[in-house]
């Protein structure tokens, strides 16, 4: 099993949790678990440690147990450690009574939180947050609530136990229309990586993620049908280009939009996959076509209505409109035998007319959709708070329902297909949060899908190279304030090149 890369929901954490402590002595995962996140705290406090001061929040439960053995062995190191327990200990499971018991035993103290503004003022070195697990299904509420809006006013190391309390292992949602979920610098997750770290809010409230697997064999893991994104699921569509090669070797792409006062979107979009690739790329547009790209004279700017819709990969919907003639262009892509990368206002177009959903869920050849939360809201007649509530389960249904491969963009962008599996993309920022970075990711994976990269790698490989580059340039300082969408054009090019590393000619 890749540890990083494959992702488990709960409930095969459970299977996994319960057939592995069938095969241990009792206490075991939990002793393992407790030493792992010791380790993991250690190595977030400098060193001298005399002096250190750590607040251990525990719960009920077994995450409440990893947290007061947790505690013991920070207390043996010599760490000054308090816990705040909220916990009926009489109703603990045995394994979590043996954790309390051991915790009192040792130097670690125990705090009244009576007098919480009291217990904040402290100058604490770390907190470690074993308040509630992967099963929490209310929202923190109560006393628990202050206590969390008070650990999330505080400017040392969080680090959670499993995940951030409050937060849904799942879907990266905060637990209840109305909750709080504890904002972690750090999180170390027990037995394996979960979905709701790295999606919707889980980016914001996790922080840095690391796996503990516990020890436990591989033989308790069935195949996962989720993973983090990375290179390794795309590398074997990667071709280091024959020197024997023409412009034809590398497939067209047509991009369709451009309705008055939107010729910006199809522009970007294209000029994406000319820069990714594309031999040829051109762009159709709706109303009146300009000349030429003065930026990008390469481009070859057409009428939409003048396009051999079958002669290239199509790219349909920047800056498409709703208007009677793009629908029409809509209904004529679809028909097209070619691979057919659906954006924006196309996706608006389909999410009214059963017509051409019809026509999409019959298409022989790849597809993909690249909606944001809104768009995928209308195709699913939802909102958009019920498609953030649980991404991985909307993009999964998108893609059932449509018969497509689905991007559905925003934090830890879910690319999922019909066999319900779902890839959870890693890179990317708060730079993307800006007019056209979506027109340009249509554009790459359209500039994929022309250079014959199958449909799932293109998705894959198109979404990882995108947030990629906004990562690099925010590292550069370019960003994530003001970056524009044109400015990732040049470095998502820079970053496939890189990737393919292609051969340095010999020296003579």
């Amino acid at each position: 099993m890749n540890a990083t890369a494959a992702l488990y929901s709960t409930a095969e954490i459970r299977d996994i949790e319960q057939a592995a402590m069938a095969a241990l002595p009792p206490g075991a995962l939990m002793q393992r678990a407790a030493q792992a996140a010791s380790e993991t705290a250690l190595a977030l406090l400098p060193a001298p440690r005399g002096n250190t001061k750590v607040l251990v929040l525990a719960g009920p439960g077994n995450n409440g147990g990893d947290a007061l053995v947790t505690a013991y062995l920070l207390a043996q190191a010599g760490l000054q450690v308090s816990v705040l327990l909220y916990a009926d200990a009489s109703r603990q499971p045995p394994d979590s009574q043996r954790a309390l018991a051991q915790a009192k035993a040792g130097a670690v103290r125990f705090e009244d939180a009576s007098d919480l503004r009291s217990l904040m003022s402290v100058r604490w070195n770390l907190v470690v947050d074993g308040l509630f697990g992967i099963g929490l299904m209310r929202q923190i509420a109560g006393a628990q609530r202050a206590l969390v809006d008070a650990v999330n006013t505080l400017d040392c190391p969080v680090l959670a136990l499993d995940i951030p309390s409050g937060l849904n292992a799942d879907t990266g949602a905060i637990v209840g229309q109305d909750g709080v979920a504890v904002r972690a610098s750090h999180t170390i997750t027990f037995i394996a990586n979960k979905p709701g770290l790295h999606t919707a809010r889980g980016r914001d409230h996790a922080g840095t993620v690391q796996i503990a697997c516990l020890g436990i064999e591989d033989r308790f893991f069935k195949p996962p049908h989720a993973h983090i994104g990375h290179p390794g699921l795309f590398s074997h569509a990667l071709r280091k280009r024959p020197h024997d090669s023409h412009k034809g070797s590398f497939g067209d792409v047509m991009v369709i939009g451009g309705a008055r006062g939107m010729t910006g979107a199809p522009v970007l979009a294209a000029r994406a996959a000319a820069q990714c690739g594309a031999g040829r790329v051109f762009a159709g547009f709706v109303e009146q076509a300009p000349a030429y790209d003065s930026m990008q004279p390469e481009l070859m700017c057409r009428p939409a209505q003048d396009l051999d819709f079958s002669a290239a990969t199509l790219v349909v919907g920047p800056g498409l409109g709703t208007s009677r003639a793009a629908h029409d262009l809509l209904a004529q892509a679809l028909n097209a035998p070619v691979p057919l990368v659906l954006d924006a206002d196309a996706l608006n177009l389909i999410a009214v007319e059963p017509a051409l959903q019809q026509k999409l869920t019959q298409r022989g050849q790849s597809t993909l959709l690249t909606p944001h939360p809104l768009e995928a809201a209308r195709l699913l007649a939802a909102s958009s708070a019920d498609i953030q509530a649980d991404r991985p389960a909307a993009a999964r249904e998108l893609a059932r329902r449509f018969n497509a491969i689905i991007v559905l963009k925003g934090s830890g962008t879910v690319i999922a297909r019909a066999n319900c599996d779902i890839v959870i993309n890693p890179t990317g920022n708060p730079a993307l949060a800006t007019a056209g970075t979506g027109d340009v990711l249509a554009g790459i994976c359209g500039a994929l899908l022309a250079q014959h990269w199958p449909a799932w790698e293109a998705a894959l490989g198109a979404v990882w190279l995108h947030g990629n580059a906004a990562d690099v340039l925010v590292e550069q300082g370019i960003g994530p304030v003001g970056l524009t969408a044109g400015e990732l054009i040049p470095c998502v090019r820079a970053g496939l090149n890189r990737l393919i590393k292609p051969t340095a000619p010999p020296r003579w």
